[in-house]
């Protein structure tokens, strides 16, 4: 038996075509744009043949009689039993002219050529997105009742079922597959598609959220999923069975789950968080549709709803779906299958199978180098505070990287040791002694940077000062806040102001700024240096709100407690729990390859959260630490306390935390 197959390099066409081929004597003609070896190598290989029962037809869709040679034509006259026509465009995104050209046009061109070769049978897979927005139950008999057919993929789907039974003068059949995922056996797919669309949000939840963690979500209308494999199966055994022409059938599951039920077996499968709670997605529909439209209308929503979307990875219309009306009677279909062992699978039996090939085959962070090579090797980075602690680790682990790395700090016998210690690695590091509290000496810094380099890629403002002293220890000492606020704020910001404008010229640049978790916490203390850290946060979330569509982004490292020069001269910090400059490097680097708008501890977060919540009870355990712990001798004009029980006891617990 011979076949003709349009579609059969796509999801589904490469598959229906790899079943006909396991019929006996059967061979496929199957039209193709490009009939080079090339091209097919990798579908030979998946049908498992070659070009003697597989035959390529050069052709075009968007073409009269499909661009088809006249000769090949006429050697496939008569010869055709079964014609499947698979070609069309399922992306609900795509242009709608484009649409119009090939679902719509390119039918016609096939029903017509169908009729010039004497096709025994016209197959034509169509899509429940003929139905429209239908409310209620449409049967496979229904087509002119569909409704709601605003939108461009509904109605070219309609449309070009309506020129199947309009225009075809040999016997066809029409199917009506539904929301086609992935092999329920083996998890493979094309490309994202469908519900497909919301696995990176279920992902980025995972991590973010205990699995436990009970959810609110939408509930939604029900949305119709079925497996490639029963598809395929289904149009085949149809396709051969006897007095079936002229029907339509619904390859659908008899069964759908509402959209908050496939969201919760999903982020089952992917071990995230569920929806405890389901508010009825319904409810938006109790919004006038003028006001919708005149809300998104408004440039500012039309942005932000834009924004999130593309953050999520969902493309915009799919919103409009999630109140999807219809749901679909498949009687012809179910009975045509019976006794064959072919029915839809419950998406519960499936859904990890789908996860687990997403998460190793299609995720898309998988096309991107998440590596520190791959986003600073041949740019330029500039450290500051570079010659120890965090910022000589950072600019180290950078320079491996293959960057230009840049350090500063104010020292030149202790840049020129971390020069040193570098080289020793293998790598080199550009230093250029500057101190940043001075403007006179911030604003040389850069126009050096700016002659020498031209711009810098990425920069890390990690220079900065401490002083550990309680607010009745510094009523003197007024000048100390001074010269906080002059390098970790003014200097930093004045850094930055000056490199911005080449980043802005060239419409790419990242900033990040070394914070601190007291900043989270409001650590008692620290209040001259968390409240220029504070300030540099807040002069950052303002800046990148400015810059956000010009390419410029910010991370604000709220970095915990580290073991550096800058927290020697504490003794009490001798035995604390502490990073390591290392592991805060890891930190910095992660910054630098994954540009959050900030990267906090579990803790830090922890502490920000109770004081929004409870900000007496963070006031309370905040003033029992601060009680707890005495100044440092320098500030109490003493020898060293030595720690107690209780002191060391609560370091460990709140690890990181500036006390």
């Amino acid at each position: 038996m011979q076949y003709f197959v349009t579609g059969a390099t796509g999801f589904i066409g490469r598959r229906l075509v790899r079943r006909l081929l396991a019929r006996r004597g059967a061979i496929v003609h199957f039209l193709v744009r490009d009939a080079s070896a090339e091209r097919l190598d990798a579908l030979y290989a998946f049908w498992g043949v070659d070009r003697t029962r597989a035959v390529p037809v050069e052709g075009d869709l968007t073409r009269d009689v499909l661009g088809i040679e006249e000769s090949t034509r006429t050697a496939l006259q008569g010869r055709i039993r079964h014609l499947f026509h698979l070609a069309a465009i399922y992306d609900l995104a795509a242009d709608a002219q484009r649409q119009v050209e090939v679902n719509v046009e390119g039918t016609r061109r096939v029903v017509a050529f169908a009729c010039a070769i004497g096709a025994g049978c016209l197959h034509h897979v169509s899509s429940i997105a003929a139905a429209g927005l239908y409310e209620g139950v449409f049967r496979e008999d229904m087509f002119d009742e569909a409704e709601g057919l605003d939108h461009p993929y509904f109605a070219t789907k309609h449309e070009s079922e309506a020129i199947v039974r309009r225009e075809s003068r040999v016997p066809f059949r029409i199917y009506r597959p539904g929301l086609v995922v992935g092999d329920s056996r083996t998890g493979e797919i094309d490309k994202v598609d469908g519900p497909m669309y919301f696995f990176k949000p279920l992902q980025r939840l995972r991590r973010l959220l205990p699995q436990w963690m009970p959810m609110v979500g939408i509930e939604g209308g029900r949305i119709n999923i079925v497996p490639v494999d029963y598809v395929v199966a289904a149009m085949d055994h149809i396709a051969h069975a006897r007095g079936l022409d002229g029907r339509c059938f619904h390859l659908v599951d008899p069964n759908p789950l509402r959209v908050g039920d496939v969201l919760n077996i999903f982020a089952k499968a992917a071990h995230a968080p569920q929806m405890s709670i389901r508010i009825n997605a319904a409810l938006i529909g109790l919004i006038p549709r003028h006001i919708r439209r005149a809300a998104l209308a408004l440039a500012p929503v039309r942005r932000i709803r834009d924004a999130v979307m593309h953050d999520l990875g969902l493309p915009p219309d799919i919103l409009q779906f999630v109140n999807y009306p219809t749901r679909f009677d498949s009687r012809q279909a179910i009975a045509a299958l019976e006794g064959t062992g072919i029915a839809c699978p419950r998406l519960d039996d499936y859904a990890w199978v789908l996860w687990d090939y997403w998460e190793r085959h299609l995720d898309p962070e998988l096309a991107i180098d998440r590596t520190l090579r791959g986003q600073v090797a041949g740019k330029i980075v500039l450290v500051t505070g570079g010659s120890s602690g965090i910022g000589l680790a950072t600019a180290r682990r950078v320079a491996a990287a293959g960057a230009t790395t840049i350090i500063c700090a104010r020292d030149p016998a202790k840049l020129e040791a971390a020069r040193a210690a570098a080289q020793a690695d293998g790598h080199d590091l550009v230093t250029f002694a500057c101190d940043l509290s001075d403007a006179d000496d911030c604003d040389r810094f850069v126009r050096w940077l700016l002659d020498t380099h031209g711009h810098v890629d990425v920069l890390v403002n990690n220079a900065g000062r401490s002083i550990r002293r309680g607010i009745e220890s510094t009523f003197g000492r007024f000048h100390d806040l001074e010269r906080l606020m002059q390098l970790n704020y003014f200097g930093a910001v004045r850094l930055t102001m000056g490199l911005l404008p080449a980043m802005i010229e060239r419409r790419c640049g990242h900033v990040v700024n070394i914070s601190s978790i007291g900043v989270l916490t409001n650590a008692p203390r620290f209040s001259g240096y968390v409240a220029s850290k504070a300030a540099l946060d807040a002069w950052t979330r303002c800046a990148a709100s400015e810059l956000a569509d010009v390419g410029i982004t910010f991370t604000s490292v709220a970095m915990p407690l580290v073991r550096t020069p800058m927290i020697a001269p504490t003794g009490l910090y001798r035995n604390a729990p502490t990073l390591t400059p290392e592991e805060a490097a890891d930190l910095v680097t992660q910054a630098i390859v994954y540009r959050p708008v900030r990267i906090a501890t579990r803790l830090g977060v922890a502490g920000e959260v109770l004081h929004a919540l409870m900000p007496r009870v963070s006031q309370i355990v905040m003033n029992t630490s601060f009680r707890m712990f005495p100044e440092s001798s320098s500030a109490a004009g003493g020898a060293p306390a030595k720690i107690t029980p209780d002191q060391e006891a609560l370091q460990q617990m709140m690890r990181g935390i500036h006390f």
